[in-house]
């Protein structure tokens, strides 16, 4: 785990998942054409949530001895079933630009967990939602 200064930027696939309320995306960023070693980008997409907010769920929702790995497993799980299983996903780009600002946090993994190397944590922000995409949804649970 590391605290990551540079921002990124990509284009591709983007799912805009909600949980507990809040609106997250999640891109994949491959490291090189031969997308190998991908990685993670999950941020929040709500306006007025900062990025640590997810890690504050991962935190709740998780054993009280988790660490860092574990907690980032946690997150990488919630925005794959979005993906996969389409839970709370309120919309899905095959190719969006994106961008993730500096100042987020940066977890690689011991091995490959859900096809992916690290996640990577942030604000994000997608090109072309609209307030409906992002606005924060109603929820029975808080996290």
């Amino acid at each position: 785990m590391s605290s990551d200064d540079d921002g990124l930027t990509g284009r591709g696939r983007v799912t805009v998942f909600a949980m507990f309320g809040t609106v997250f995306g999640y891109a994949t960023h491959h490291l090189d054409e031969r997308r190998i070693g991908d990685v993670a980008v999950i941020g929040p997409l709500t306006p007025g949530v900062e990025w640590p907010r997810l890690w504050q769920m991962a935190r709740s929702c998780g054993r009280p001895t988790a660490k860092d790995t574990e907690l980032a497993q946690w997150i990488l799980t919630q925005a794959t079933r979005a993906f996969v299983c389409g839970s709370d996903r309120i919309a899905h780009f095959p190719d969006r630009g994106w961008k993730l600002e500096p100042g987020g946090k940066r977890v690689s993994f011991e091995t490959t967990y859900a096809n992916r190397d690290q996640l990577r944590t942030g604000n994000l922000t997608v090109e072309g939602l609209t307030p409906d995409h992002t606005a924060e949804r109603p929820t029975l649970y808080t996290a």
